[in-house]
């Protein structure tokens, strides 16, 4: 009798792996980008000799296709029983600017926070439904550690001694998100079979700064595109 039970439950399990699979997709920009915006650090040497090139804002970055980076995609209203990862997410301060720009992580996953520079940040967050913060972190600290531990809608982490440093984030209750790279893909793994309403968010668009579309997961894959497009003047 407990063998039988216990076959049953491994192929359940085996049964839930194998329905669990990969959203994968790409997010573009139509039109003409704008320029990237120049960072002024001459108010700090040591940040302004950290770049051999000018520093650039990272709010708006496409490629030559097109292809939109640091866009975060994630199912919207999705339920999740598990545990947050074991592993940290790292928010690093390099050449004084936020490494990621865009910052996606679980409620209840540690952060760790890094300054690489030689030069004194001081951390801000400024959620609202998690506990805000404001650290300092002179150039002998190396790492601080935290935890957002409520799921959250996008909020700011800034340096108060840099106005320039700036990282937008967001908090998950589920790990189905995933932040676009370079060339504006995305994947989302181990998603359920199912039909979902997947979401696309970048910083620059205003009221147009999210698209959403419905999508259904079946025999382990479904794809998602994106499309976004400066709004037209009236």
């Amino acid at each position: 009798m407990r063998k039988s039970l216990y076959l049953a439950l491994l192929g359940s399990m085996i049964i839930s792996t194998a329905i669990a699979g990969d959203v994968t997709g790409r997010v573009k920009y139509i039109g003409k980008p704008p320029k990237a915006k120049r960072l002024r650090m001459d108010a700090d040497p040591v940040c302004a000799a950290s770049h051999k090139e000018t520093a650039l804002a990272e709010s708006f970055i496409v490629d030559a296709d097109g292809n939109l980076a640091n866009v975060i995609v994630y199912l919207n209203d999705v339920s999740f029983n598990g545990n947050p990862p074991t592993t940290p997410a790292t928010l690093d301060q390099s050449g004084c600017i936020y490494s990621p720009h865009i910052f996606a992580v679980m409620a209840g996953q540690q952060i760790d926070i890094l300054n690489g520079d030689k030069t004194m940040h001081n951390i801000h967050a400024l959620p609202k439904v998690n506990k805000e913060f404001n650290k300092g972190m002179p150039k002998s600290l190396k790492k601080i550690s935290t935890v957002f531990k409520k799921a959250e809608d996008v909020f700011v982490i800034k340096c108060d001694v840099h106005p320039w440093m700036k990282s937008y984030t967001r908090v998950f209750d589920h790990p189905y998100f995933a932040v676009t790279n370079t060339d504006g893909t995305f994947n989302i793994s181990n998603v359920p079979d199912g039909t979902y309403e997947i979401i696309a968010w970048q910083e620059k668009f205003g009221s147009k700064r999210t698209q959403s579309q419905s999508i259904t997961v079946k025999g382990g894959k479904a794809t998602a595109n994106f499309n976004f497009e400066r709004p037209k003047k009236k």
